[in-house]
C-alpha cells in the first residue's frame, strides 16, 4: 500500500511536503492525537525545538506503529509552534531529525504558530492522520486506557 501525492502543478512544488496525499481503497485511517516531545514519563526531553520536535515525531510514529502501521503510512500532520522565529532558526536541525525517523516521505503537513501548549515548556505538538492498509498481521491488542 502506498499513498499517492498529489500536487497539482497550479499550486507550484512543494518543499518537504505534500499538497495533498490519497489514500487507496481498503485502508484503516487512524487520528493520532497532539503529541509533545514528552517521553515514557511524561517528562520534556529538553527545552530545545528541535529535540522536542524529535521526540513529538518518533511518539507519533510509535501510535502510528502500535496499530500496525508504519511511518509512510502517515498522510498528514499539524505541527504546532510556540515561537516561528525559534522554529526557523531551527529548521535545518529539524529538518535532519524529521528525515532520521520519516525518512523522504512527506505527508500532507500544516505548521501552525501558537501562543501556547497545555505544558507551558512545550514548544511543539505534533497531530497527525495515517492511512493503514487492512491486509497483513493483525496489531497488537490495544493497551488499557488508563
Amino acid at each position: 500500500m502506498s499513498l499517492e501525492p498529489i500536487n497539482p502543478e497550479e499550486l507550484g512544488p512543494p518543499v518537504g511536503y505534500s499538497h495533498g496525499m490519497l489514500a487507496p481503497p481498503g485502508v484503516r485511517l487512524l487520528f493520532v492525537a497532539g503529541q509533545v516531545g514528552w517521553d515514557r514519563e511524561q517528562r520534556l526531553v529538553a527545552a530545545e525545538l528541535a529535540p522536542q520536535f524529535a521526540q513529538a515525531l518518533r511518539n507519533v510514529v510509535q501510535v502510528v506503529e502500535r496499530a500496525g502501521g508504519r511511518p509512510e503510512h502517515l498522510a498528514r500532520l499539524t505541527i504546532y509552534v510556540t515561537d516561528r522565529a525559534e522554529y526557523i532558526a531551527a529548521r535545518r536541525e529539524i529538518g535532519r531529525r524529521y528525515r532520521e525517523i520519516m525518512g523522504r516521505h512527506y505527508p500532507a503537513m500544516a505548521l501552525l504558530v501558537v501562543r501556547g501548549l497545555l505544558d507551558p515548556a512545550a514548544k511543539v505538538e505534533i497531530e497527525a492522520t495515517a492511512a493503514i492498509p487492512l491486509a497483513g498481521p493483525a496489531p497488537p491488542a490495544p493497551a488499557a486506557a488508563s
